[in-house]
């Protein structure tokens, strides 16, 4: 294992977090890449989804590959949520067949599937904390859960000063705010050290100063090599995104997935 160094963009006052990767994990990859292979960390192939009698969507595909960027739009109720639960594992597909880091997401036994989301960190839109617990103790659940929690020692005080919440460690999470709020639901899902972020509206509650500062969050994720995709309806934190990061902006609408247009 390595360690991995970030800047925190704050002016001229730069903090560093130090994140763990798996360096035979990209060494794979790198070799896969160099024979030409079409290596993906996520894949959907003409998956359907039909809930309660109606189909959601039909013969979808998606490759997200390793370093990758991806915005998921479309308008309300089109299956964005329900999309994002098939890449992460939560949902299986009705019909077509979806590959998690190239497993067969069918095939995967119970423990298969708790080791495979360890690799996919999830900031949910309605983001939930166990309110009895300080705001570390539920960013460093993860790792108490996986049998991993002397990893906290190390990392957790750098990560909370990355989110910008090492002020509110102490608190509960009834008494942060949105945007704290979101900032933790982020540090929760990367403690773990994912190859996968996937973000579900993470701005859709917060005023814009701070949907700027969750987007630089994912941008520095992703200059570290890590996959990621949001889904949003905020066509100008996609574009401000565009202006900063190469990303590819998918739209979910008439029960299809299609490359949007440049008009965004």
């Amino acid at each position: 294992m390595h360690l991995l160094t970030i800047s925190q963009p704050n002016g001229k006052d730069l903090r560093t977090l130090c994140l763990r990767y798996d360096c035979n994990l990209l060494q794979i990859w790198a070799k896969r890449a160099g024979n030409g292979g079409d290596f993906t960390v996520i894949e959907l192939e003409d998956v359907a989804y039909s809930y309660g009698g109606a189909e959601l969507f039909a013969q979808l595909n998606l490759s997200l590959a390793p370093g990758s960027f991806h915005f998921l739009t479309g308008p309300s109720g089109a299956g964005k949520t329900t999309l994002l639960k098939l890449c992460y594992g939560e949902l299986l597909a009705t019909a077509g067949q979806v590959r998690l880091f190239g497993e067969d997401a069918r095939s995967l036994e119970r423990d298969g599937v708790a080791m495979m989301r360890r690799r996919i960190g999830v900031v949910h839109q309605d983001c939930q904390f166990l309110d009895h617990l300080p705001v570390a103790e539920n960013i460093a659940l993860p790792l108490k859960v996986a049998g991993r929690e002397a990893e906290a020692d190390g990392n957790l005080d750098d990560l909370l000063s990355w989110v910008g919440l090492k002020s509110q460690a102490g608190q509960t999470p009834p008494q942060l705010s949105g945007g704290e709020r979101q900032r933790a639901a982020l540090a929760r899902a990367v403690i773990m050290s994912p190859d996968v972020i996937i973000a579900d509206e993470p701005t859709g509650n917060v005023d814009w100063e701070m949907s700027q500062r969750l987007l630089t969050l994912l941008i520095e994720l992703n200059k570290m090599g890590k996959t990621v995709l949001i889904a949003t309806h905020d066509l100008n934190l996609i574009r401000t995104a565009k202006n900063q990061v190469s990303a590819r902006v998918l739209r979910l609408t008439d029960r299809k997935l299609q490359l949007a247009g440049a008009e965004l």
